[in-house]
């Protein structure tokens, strides 16, 4: 069997034959053109050589077709995903109360089934809470870890091709937590949440969570004025104050390595307002901040490598812990491109907020609606139809203008470039174009925006 990883943990494990049924179901549904070569069957027993070989092989292919905007938002893709997580758990489908937390460390408790997407998941916490269906797409479930100051540090945003259940309870450590908070970026979409007294709740606990955990950045003026807001119960008012304060709308990551702007300095990064904000200490002990827009990354990977155990990278003797880096080309400036690199067990989730800032960003460049978006997503995912009609809602990372070439075409225009931001990780010797996320918004970049 294989181990399939997906976001640095273990989603499954598959035999070569389950993975072939896949391919072929891909080829009846989308056309042999559409789906990438799958590595061919032996007669013979495999060399351990050959074995690499086709390990290596299928995870190109696994790679392509999650990378295939039709073929990696296929229901059929990830319902096989979700099924082999269940499988490799052995968990068998039943019902359970699953627990998922808010901003203000109140539980709310949903009766699910072992086997509901993150969808229903997401669909039944909002039911529990009144949340309207037309806001339902304006949150999403991530999962946490809680530290021991009661903060807590994002693992990821769960995904379509995962069942909640299996990917909280398979980790067997009390410490991580499903929680329910806003998933876009644009302060805008905030008076579409505020319209609903459940929205503007959950939207009100997020941001006195958030300046309580130090992200949001308050002075004392601003905090007593927030102080007299929150005594009042103006609840909208002091939404509005906090939007103006720096930070609002982020999700900061625990501190971390980078190499910018020079190799081995410690960071603290926050993704939002389109941006990755570094707050970097020098070796000279200085702090200096600074902004890296998402319009100006040309793209951007997620790379994961084992390190020595005797490696520089400060973990203990004999423990090799994958080493996670998230790597963007940057426009630094007019016609100078260089790679920045971040050495974080959060590079996952990085990765995830560079994605949906972008889908975001061509949303409303293609002047639709970020609500009219989310809930043909969310009742394409909740179709149970097996029809391809049913469930064929574009993922978000689909381009707005369908001439346009899809993602993986773009990348492979930048198979040229120079890795050297990660050229120490254990796959640069061999870059796939698939390996990139190439970014749309990046394209729409003019000289005025220098």
């Amino acid at each position: 069997a294989y181990n399939i990883h997906v976001n640095g943990v273990l989603h499954c494990r598959v035999r070569y034959s389950q993975l072939l049924g896949l391919h072929e179901q891909l080829r009846k549904e989308y056309g042999a053109n559409v789906v990438p070569a799958f590595p061919p069957k032996k007669i013979f027993t495999l060399t351990p050589a050959e074995v690499e070989q086709r390990r290596e092989q299928l995870e190109k292919y696994m790679q392509a077709v999650r990378q295939d905007p039709t073929l990696g938002g296929s229901e059929t893709f990830n319902s096989f995903l979700r099924k082999a997580q269940q499988e490799t758990q052995q968990i068998p489908t039943e019902e359970v109360v699953l627990e998922v937390m808010l901003s203000n460390g109140q539980k709310v408790k949903v009766t699910i089934l072992t086997s509901d997407q993150t969808e229903d998941v997401l669909e039944a916490v909002a039911s529990k809470l009144d949340l309207p269906d037309d806001l339902v797409g304006y949150f999403s479930l991530f999962l946490v870890r809680e530290t021991k100051d009661g903060a807590f540090s994002f693992v990821r945003k769960l995904q379509e091709f995962e069942l909640p259940y299996v990917s909280v309870t398979s980790l067997h450590n009390p410490e991580f937590r499903i929680i329910l908070r806003k998933s876009y970026w644009d302060s805008s979409y905030d008076d579409d949440v505020m319209e609903h007294r459940v929205g503007l709740n959950l939207l009100y606990a997020q941001t006195v969570s958030d300046i309580e955990h130090g992200w949001i950045l308050v002075n004392k003026e601003q905090h007593r004025q927030l102080k007299s807001l929150q005594e009042k119960v103006s609840k909208k008012e002091f939404i509005r104050l906090a939007q103006t304060l720096k930070y609002y709308g982020y999700l900061k990551f625990d501190p971390c390595v980078t190499d910018f702007p020079e190799k081995g300095c410690h960071v603290v990064v926050s993704a939002g307002n389109n941006e990755l904000n570094f707050q970097v200490r020098l070796p000279s002990e200085q702090i200096k901040e600074g902004s890296f827009k998402v319009t100006r990354m040309r793209c951007w990977r997620v790379t994961s490598s084992v390190p020595m155990s005797n490696g520089p990278s400060g973990s203990s003797p004999g423990k090799s812990e994958v080493k996670l880096e998230l790597a963007f080309e940057y426009l630094m400036s007019k016609d100078r491109l260089q790679w920045v690199t971040i050495t974080s067990p959060q590079a996952i989730m990085l990765s995830i907020c560079l994605q949906s800032m972008v889908d975001e960003l061509m949303v409303k460049k293609s002047g639709g609606s970020i609500r009219k978006m989310f809930r043909r997503r969310v009742n394409g995912a909740l179709r149970r139809s097996d029809s391809q009609q049913a469930v064929k809602s574009p993922p978000l990372l689909d381009s707005p203008d369908a001439s346009r070439e899809p993602v993986a075409k773009l990348s492979s225009k930048l198979t040229s470039v120079s890795l050297r931001g990660i050229s120490h990780s254990s796959s640069a010797n061999d870059v796939g174009a698939n390996e990139f996320h190439g970014n749309y918004a990046f394209e729409g970049i003019g000289d005025e925006d220098l």
